[in-house]
């Protein structure tokens, strides 16, 4: 398939088939998402793959009920992707705190969008997460108080398609071209 293709392929999923997943396939998306780049190399990520049901429907209880409930759909997905947010290199975080951004974030954004478009060409259906109620996440999975998590993703096979179009705005809304000194 080719990139542009699949990008616009490619959309959130709510609802998914109980099929399961099988971890090759869980590691082929995991192993994309390593790949992307990152500011000073710093790959500020990792990965909890909650594949068990009874965690998984734990943490659809705790972290998204209440006022997450609008992400409970995701208890028809078999899988939970929870993203870790690792600390980046000295330099990373030196540049960001001069230039105000958070280069961890934007490279978590980047591996997660490997990993869902690797899914994607594997036939498999993805959301991300970041409405969710993050301490009750880390009680769930035992993590420290110290542990960020700032997105999880849902997987697996798509359920009832939507038939939902993209909408997205037209190219020239989008950029302009800088040219002699005005925009």
């Amino acid at each position: 398939m080719k990139f542009i293709d699949l990008v616009k392929k490619r959309k959130s999923t709510r609802s998914y088939s109980s099929r399961p997943v099988s971890r090759e396939l869980i590691d082929q998306c995991l192993a994309v998402a390593r790949l992307a780049p990152s500011a000073c190399n710093s790959q500020p990520w990792s990965f909890i793959v909650v594949d068990d049901e009874q965690t998984k429907n734990r943490i659809v209880k705790e972290a998204l009920s209440g006022i997450y409930r609008s992400n409970h759909f995701v208890k028809e997905a078999p899988v939970i992707i929870v993203v870790l947010t690792e600390n980046s290199t000295y330099i990373a975080r030196m540049g960001g705190m001069l230039r105000g951004v958070q280069y961890n974030l934007i490279d978590i954004g980047i591996a997660c969008d490997h990993f869902t478009l690797q899914a994607e060409e594997l036939g498999l259906g993805t959301c991300w997460l970041g409405w969710f109620n993050e301490d009750a996440v880390k009680k769930t999975l035992g993590l420290s108080k110290k542990t960020r998590i700032d997105v999880m993703i849902s997987l697996g096979y798509p359920g009832a398609e939507t038939g939902k179009t993209k909408i997205r705005k037209p190219l020239n809304k989008v950029h302009r071209y800088y040219k002699d000194g005005s925009l």
